[in-house]
């Protein structure tokens, strides 16, 4: 038997990876599953980590994002295939390898425990990269070549930041990459609310606190109102594939009075700079 990697003692913010893990690979591995993905399947089962235990069992929540996430950007690498995609708060996912062109750049930005352990399953290479830091740290923006665009990512990352951190990271893509697209989730204040007052996944995991929490109609406005050059927002609900999420959520997202109040996935289309004599 192959011998299975024990994960190091993960906490707080960086254990969620191993959440979005534990999810993917379960969907992954159905005959009806929505995402086929073998490199989160052997990433998952050479990981030593009672999964159930902290997490339950696995549902399409993180797989249903990822599938979404790669539709967004497949159509963007259509018009951009040397273009240069960073991922915020990466941890395990795979995006890059169900993705890569032969010609993307990427940059995978997480904290240095969890590249640690991306580097075991996934090692960089001269086009897929990483950064071991913070995405508060503004750094990672000095290794961007944004000659062919820039498209930024981060799944399941901005409801664990302030508002005010996430209004200035998105104030500095917007001032530092004209013309980048973005692409985020974000949970409503309901649910941020119920994380800071301690909310259980299973008896043996408490959810991190998500302090950023927004309505969808709140969103845009939002957006536009802390930077200029966000002219286009489009919000995706998300649509599960079966079982219970698939009769609440799905009828939930179809009722004008309540489906401001769920996760979505936002993207986001941050106009050029204008032209000297336009200013």
């Amino acid at each position: 038997m192959t011998e299975r990697y024990y994960v190091p003692n993960l906490t707080g913010i960086p254990e969620t990876m191993l959440w979005t893990l534990h999810n993917r690979a379960g969907e992954a591995k159905r005959a009806d599953g929505i995402l086929r993905d073998s490199d989160v399947v052997r990433i998952y089962d050479a990981i030593q980590y009672d999964f159930v235990r902290s997490f339950g069992q696995a549902d399409s929540s993180h797989a249903v994002r990822a599938v979404e996430t790669d539709r967004v950007l497949r159509q963007w690498l259509s018009a951009h295939p040397d273009g240069f995609v960073v991922s915020l708060g990466e941890g395990l996912e795979t995006q890059a390898q169900r993705l890569d062109n032969g010609r993307l750049r990427w940059l995978s930005v997480d904290l240095p425990e969890a590249v640690a352990i991306r580097e075991r399953f996934l090692p960089p290479t001269e086009r897929l990269r990483h950064f071991a830091g913070s995405a508060l740290d503004r750094s990672w923006m000095d290794a961007v070549d944004a000659s062919q665009g820039v498209f930024i990512i981060a799944q399941g990352l901005f409801m664990y930041f302030e508002e005010e951190e996430v209004r200035r990271l998105i104030v500095d893509i917007a001032e530092r990459f004209p013309g980048a697209e973005l692409l985020f989730d974000t949970i409503p204040r309901w649910f941020s609310r119920k994380t800071l007052t301690g909310l259980k996944r299973t008896p043996a995991y408490r959810v991190p606190p998500m302090p950023w929490g927004i309505n969808l109609d709140e969103l845009a406005p939002t957006l536009k109102r802390w930077h200029p050059r966000v002219k286009h927002v489009t919000r995706v609900p998300f649509m599960f594939p079966r079982g219970l999420q698939r009769i609440v959520y799905n009828n939930v997202n179809r009722l004008p009075w309540l489906k401001h109040k769920t996760p979505a996935i936002v993207h986001v289309r941050i106009a050029h700079a204008p032209a000297p004599s336009d200013a």
